[in-house]
């Protein structure tokens, strides 16, 4: 179970920190779009949906890496006071319960919608958008995916820490 939960911890951190740089690149292109809008008094559709297109990306693709760094926001009124073995039960019945069947429904729900969005080669509605929307679109059920592998880590962490086997 460890080698697992390291395998699935792994390729989330590496999807996260590799993703984290796409702030980087989003903060770029919001600063270029405002300096082209107040100087040159000049905007494009395309910045505009780069700009949330970038966005989609970052919080897609990163969710399974926050729920890694345990960076979810959660209402903590309860959790907070509860023993390490209490909060493992509730990880463990909130992933099992509630985390992996929303993932797994996204996923077969978002893949027709993904490959009819491949089919058409889909672009954007506004004259001058972006092409491709279909690459964005894809980030849903690969988002999901390392949302539910990082869910999965979370349930054998908790069986292990419920079980006494954790190392922490």
């Amino acid at each position: 179970m460890k080698q697992i939960i390291g395998i699935i911890d792994r390729i989330n951190a590496y999807v996260g920190r590799g993703v984290s740089w796409l702030s980087l690149l989003l903060v770029l292109v919001i600063v270029l779009d405002v300096f082209l809008r107040y100087v040159f008094n000049w905007s494009s559709p395309a910045s505009f949906e780069l700009e949330w297109h970038i966005f989609a990306l970052i919080f897609l693709l990163s969710a399974g890496w926050t729920l890694q760094q345990d960076s979810h926001v959660r209402v903590d009124v309860f959790y907070n006071r509860f023993t390490e073995k209490q909060k493992a039960w509730v990880n463990l019945i909130g992933s099992v319960l509630l985390l992996l069947p929303l993932s797994i429904t996204v996923i077969l729900e978002s893949i027709p919608f993904v490959i009819n969005s491949f089919a058409v080669r889909e672009t954007s509605g506004d004259p001058g958008g972006l092409p491709a929307r279909y690459i964005v679109k894809a980030a849903i059920p690969a988002g999901f995916f390392f949302l539910a592998l990082q869910a999965l880590s979370l349930s054998l962490t908790s069986i292990l820490k419920i079980t006494g086997n954790s190392d922490d």
